[in-house]
């Protein structure tokens, strides 16, 4: 049995692109999302950062939303076992293959008995980790996307494990690419969130929206994929509560306590606190990339505008030309 067992092992690891030697503090498989599925009470998961992640996986010519490594802080180890090429987008993690820095927003060929390594973040909080044709994950409810809370997608319904396996392709012929430095996205310590207003503003006074608008608010350390808490003033609807409904991505959420809470990729599915609106996606992005005690400020904007908004982004990002690295 025990010769068996080992078999079984050795096979799936020489089938496997990359063994998990230190999982980092927080990483987690993620593909585009996890939709449909809210009338089951199923989260939609996906990246905190969407333009990082479908970057990593555009510079390693993949279809946009495949399955990649969202790290957290960073910390993750790898080894590689057959050859492909990597990408590594988002918050400024330094990256080593054995032991050697590579850049961020660029891809790099890798082959058995690499080293990959990816440092603790110095700017931002979220990187992304692709691989060319993206990690061979078994899909839950349509995807691989994990969701802690909820055990579900990624390996095991979970954060990446030591000796953890993480199956793909070979990629032996694919070019590496970068993203020119001038259309990288910075990541500091404060953010302009933009606020498309709900039905729910009106149970908010004038008074109360004004304070909302004209105050900075700092990220709270009980933030999570859930969740951004912030810490400032604090705010006071006309009601106490509403009748639990669906809730939107970006959310805008007044609990008792008065301090806001953005709604984001692994929120549950319905509330029962008032809502003063909600964040411009795009915004709950960067947002995702601010560390705790970093400052966030708020304006409003009409639908028209967010649509402009969205337009806009999409057609640069199909725009933006890749160089050769």
């Amino acid at each position: 049995m025990t010769g068996v067992v080992n078999s079984t092992v050795n096979n799936a690891v020489s089938n496997s692109v990359f063994i998990v030697e230190q999982p980092g503090m927080l990483t987690l498989i993620q593909d585009e999302g996890r939709f449909g599925a809210h009338s089951l009470g199923l989260s939609t998961g996906g990246p905190a950062d969407p333009l990082a992640f479908h970057w990593a996986n555009r510079l390693c010519g993949n279809e946009l939303g495949v399955s990649a490594l969202e790290v957290s802080v960073g910390g993750l180890v790898l080894e590689a076992n057959v050859t492909t090429r990597i990408a590594v987008c988002g918050a400024y993690m330094p990256l080593t293959i054995n032991h050697r820095e590579k850049s961020l927003w660029c891809s790099h060929h890798v082959k058995p008995g690499d080293r990959i390594e990816l440092g603790f973040a110095n700017e931002g909080v979220r990187a992304y980790f692709a691989v060319a044709g993206g990690f061979d994950i078994p899909t839950i409810f349509g995807s691989t996307s994990t969701v802690v809370r909820e055990s579900m997608g990624g390996l095991n319904g979970g954060k990446l494990q030591s000796g953890d396996v993480l199956p793909c392709k070979e990629d032996l012929n694919g070019r590496c690419l970068m993203l020119p430095r001038g259309y990288r996205p910075l990541y500091g310590h404060h953010a302009m969130l933009r606020v498309i207003p709900g039905y729910q503003q009106h149970s908010f006074s004038r008074q109360q929206q004004r304070r909302f608008f004209s105050h900075e608010y700092f990220v709270s350390a009980y933030s999570d994929r859930m969740g951004c808490r912030l810490e400032g003033a604090a705010i006071r609807a006309d009601i106490g509560g509403i009748l639990s409904e669906g809730i939107c991505y970006g959310a805008i959420q007044i609990p008792p306590d008065g301090q806001p809470i953005i709604l984001m990729n692994d929120r549950q599915t319905i509330g029962g606190y008032p809502k003063l609106g909600s964040v411009l996606s795009l915004d709950v992005a960067q947002l995702a990339q601010l560390k705790p005690g970093s400052k966030v400020s708020f304006e409003l904007i009409t639908v028209e505008e967010a649509h402009n908004i969205h337009h806009l982004a999409a057609s640069y990002f199909e725009q933006v030309k890749t160089e050769p690295c």
